[in-house]
């Protein structure tokens, strides 16, 4: 009874899949709960996946894939594919596979994909395309360069254990490499060929994210090059140690003091720091100071030349309104806005946000000089400056403002700037890590997730969480006791017998092919190390019990444990780039199966060719 509940379940939760009416990980949880109230799983083992290695790495993953977004290493890396290609999306498109299958030889292909995701992506970005056209092909070439050695993929490793523990010589490290090689090459020829046929053209992150105009692109908008200057206080300046509240600028001289640049330790034996401040009514002004002032270029050298300031030659640059502490952001005005008809100079948004009003967007007008008596309308926007921490509390403001974007990504990228090549180190210490085993794999990846953390490439632990996507977690960790429930109730151990009692008749090759044919489907909805661990056994029985080799069988169910591409779950790389991707499970089905297929032929001719029976 049990047997036919589990295969019900699983029937039932592979149509919600393809309905694609309800999330993924709702459909997860449902079967979860399934085998839970049905009596097939205990509690603990149902909630196993949730404590599982493997999904504590792939955050892990998601950290450091964001670390690598956020420093501009991914940029860079992307700039570079974009160099070598001259913009060529088929050239491209194949650089990026063979690069893929290239790292994918010497780690997991979960790691492989987390590191590549951020590449890709920005790489889409950049050539103003859809992400959708490279996510699918990265995943599946991921997993098939997991037959290229030896340490690719796991279950490499557990048919090598199998077949040491019945006396026979383990597998070397490049023993199955022509098998990889030539699944690499099918794999990407035609992924090319079908990739404008059968890989869809649009995903929402992409068109989100080319929406959404950067602080750089707000300050081109509104025209802040004319308008952006730097006065050195010298000492003998009449404004040192006064606030600034107490000097009246605005009122005085129609100009805003954006922010405050000062060294920190000159004079007292310390190496002097720069660092930034936000210019507010109780800033006091010091000696070498450098003041970031907004306004006409009369009124600051009239402002200059009344408290004893020196323009710094060298030309300002608008990026400097942005840094790891300071940074912009659009801002809307509600309807029922308290501010409509309310003068710049009369809301105090300053004392009320802690945040300097640059500029005004009045339907394409931009307004920078004399705003103090501008009245606000409805349909406004303003640019703000300031903290990010304090434009973080804004976006939180809904009865007034709305804060156009997500400026706690741009705070993020900004914070981060200038650190890829210490993202680099890191990325590059955890692929050496996990290379040379020195510890397991997870533990390997959270050093990397926490490294990424602890030198700024991520902001905080609230940025690293929300890099996290919890889609992918929950799917995964609900899937994963999938191959408990189907051990348990014997439904693994009645297919495999089946198969073998009624192809064996057809000598080793009908075997070996049913072998693979049944770890091939069971490993497009349980991961590909469970399916390893379930059928490299009964591979190994077979072998023995029609007395041929058993390097063939257990090469087989390695290679079939890696072709996980019919659906979403067959893989947690696939399962990564679902949500990235704006893919669908049939989309999967689509181009996986007929990949499934051309794979099962090459493979039924090539093993037996390398590892004769």
């Amino acid at each position: 009874m049990e047997l036919i509940l589990t295969f019900m379940i699983l029937a039932f939760t592979i149509f919600l899949f393809m309905s694609n009416r309800i999330r993924a990980d709702l459909v997860g949880i449902f079967a979860l709960l399934a085998f839970v109230l049905t009596g097939i799983l205990k509690p603990e083992e149902a909630l196993a996946g949730f404590s599982n290695s493997v999904v504590i790495m792939i955050a892990g993953l998601f950290i450091v894939g964001a670390g690598i977004l956020r420093t501009g290493l991914a940029k860079k890396a992307s700039n570079l594919l974009l160099y070598w290609t001259g913009n060529s999306e088929k050239k491209l498109f194949l650089l990026l596979l063979v690069l893929v299958a290239a790292v994918g030889a010497f780690m997991s292909n979960t790691g492989t994909v987390a590191i590549m995701l951020p590449v890709v992506i920005s790489v889409a970005l950049s050539m103003k395309t859809s992400s959708s056209k490279f996510l699918i092909p990265l995943s599946y070439i991921a997993s098939l360069s997991g037959l290229l050695t030896l340490i690719a993929s796991p279950p490499n490793l557990i048919v090598s254990q199998i077949l040491m523990e019945n006396g026979f010589e383990r597998l070397r490290f490049f023993d199955i490499t022509p098998i990889g090689v030539t699944a690499v090459i099918i794999g990407i020829i035609y992924l090319f060929v079908v990739r404008n046929v059968l890989l869809p053209s649009s995903d929402k992150r992409t068109q989100i994210m080319n929406h959404q105009l950067s602080p750089k692109e707000l300050i081109q908008n509104y025209h802040l090059e004319d308008n952006l200057h730097r006065l050195q206080v010298l000492d003998s300046s009449p404004i040192v140690d006064k606030q600034l509240s107490e000097l009246k600028i605005p009122a005085n001289y129609h100009l805003c003091i954006l922010k405050i640049d000062r060294k920190a330790g000159e004079g007292r034996n310390l190496l002097p720091i720069t660092y930034q401040e936000m210019a507010g009514p109780r800033s006091v002004v010091h000696g070498k100071d450098v003041l970031y002032v907004q306004g006409a270029r009369s009124q600051v050298e009239k402002m200059a030349n009344d408290y004893q300031l020196i323009f710094k030659k060298d030309q300002t640059k608008n990026e400097e309104l942005v840094s790891s502490q300071l940074g912009i952001a659009e801002v809307l005005l509600t309807p029922n806005s308290s501010l409509i008809n309310e003068t710049i100079g009369g809301i105090g948004f300053r004392e009320k946000f802690n945040l300097n009003i640059i500029g005004i967007n009045r339907k394409g007008n931009y307004i920078l000089k004399d705003m103090s008596n501008i009245r606000l309308r409805f349909g406004d926007a303003l640019l703000v400056q300031g903290s990010w921490e304090e434009i973080e509390l804004l976006s939180r403001e809904t009865m007034n403002v709305v804060v156009v974007g997500q400026p706690m990504e741009h705070a993020s990228f900004a914070s981060a700037n200038g650190k890829a090549p210490i993202a680099g180190g890191i990325m590059l210490l955890m692929v050496i890590l996990m290379i040379f085993e020195v510890f397991p794999s997870v533990i390997s990846v959270l050093i990397g997730a926490v490294l990424m953390l602890i030198t700024g490439c991520l902001r905080n632990m609230d940025d690293a969480y929300s890099q996290i996507n919890w889609e992918s977690i929950v799917l995964i960790a609900c899937m994963l006791p999938m191959a408990t429930a189907l051990e348990k109730t014997g439904g693994m151990v009645m297919l495999s017998e089946g198969i073998i009692e009624l192809l064996g008749g057809y000598g080793p090759i009908g075997v070996l092919a049913g072998i693979y044919f049944i770890t091939m489907v069971f490993g497009q909805f349980i991961s590909n190390t469970a399916t390893a661990v379930l059928f490299a056994p009964i591979a190994m029985n077979a072998a023995l019990a029609i007395g041929v080799s058993p390097y063939p069988f257990l090469i087989t169910v390695a290679a079939a444990a890696s072709m996980a591409f019919a659906t979403p779950v067959a893989s947690p790389t696939n399962a990564m780039v679902m949500t990235a991707g704006g893919y669908k499970f049939s989309d999967f089905m689509k181009i996986g199966i007929p990949l499934q297929l051309i794979m099962y032929l090459i493979m039924m001719l090539i093993i037996p060719f390398i590892f004769p029976f």
